[in-house]
């Protein structure tokens, strides 16, 4: 279910190629989109991360990618 802070497909294919690329061991359980669309609602909507509807990822999993990309500076790569 969309959220006014989902990303459109057009601003995924902007986005996008700014994540890391991890290498993967297994098939991961959420897409980077919908993680992304986790830390837009929660920025947007300034709720706590454990209050994310449920039709998001798991906060924790949000949280984690949301410090991860903070920290190898996504976040401000993606403001420029």
């Amino acid at each position: 279910m969309p959220y006014l802070s989902s990303l459109t497909d057009f601003e995924w294919e902007i986005i996008e190629p700014l994540l890391p690329k991890k290498k993967r061991t297994k098939p991961p359980t959420w897409s980077n989109r919908e993680i992304l669309d986790g830390v837009l609602y929660q920025l947007k909507k300034g709720c706590n991360w454990c209050d994310l509807p449920k039709e998001l990822p798991p906060y924790s999993t949000v949280f984690w990618h949301y410090k991860q990309w903070r920290a190898e500076g996504v976040i401000e790569k993606s403001k420029n």
